[in-house]
């Protein structure tokens, strides 16, 4: 798994599979929805709708990155455009009903920060190993 896509992939899944697992332990008592959650770190909001993303997130992303160098830099295409997404938008939802995933200001450099490297790796390495592995 020397693919820069399978490696970023497999550690992104497997992070935010455990962020979401470890989320559950400051939600407890707030809402599958609500738009105030409870902090993970201490700085990160959270909710149990948002845990269950970063879950669900951590599996594809694992897939994507335990399957091969295409599925790899799909996956992390699509993520990090949806985290691009989410980044930008998320700093208008704060504060209003809309906000599901009990997103707070960390959250959106954090997402910000993932998207820019998801999509850095995934539409930027290993350009030449799938030529080859198309061919051969």
């Amino acid at each position: 798994m020397h693919s820069p896509n399978r490696i970023v992939a497999t550690v992104f899944g497997a992070v935010y599979l455990l962020v979401g697992l470890f989320g559950y332990a400051a939600t407890d008592g707030v809402g599958y929805f609500a738009t105030q959650g409870g902090l993970l770190l201490g700085l990160f909001e959270v909710n149990p709708f948002h845990n269950t993303a970063h879950i669900l997130i951590g599996i594809v992303l694992l897939i994507g990155g335990l399957s091969g160098i295409q599925l790899a830099k799909i996956v992390n295409v699509v993520i990090g455009a949806a985290y691009l997404l989410l980044g930008i938008v998320g700093f208008f939802l704060v504060g209003t009903p809309a906000n599901i995933l009990a997103l707070n200001t960390p959250d959106h450099f954090l997402h910000l920060a993932s998207a820019i490297l998801l999509l850095a790796i995934g539409l930027g390495a290993d350009r030449g190993a799938l030529r080859v592995s198309e061919t051969g």
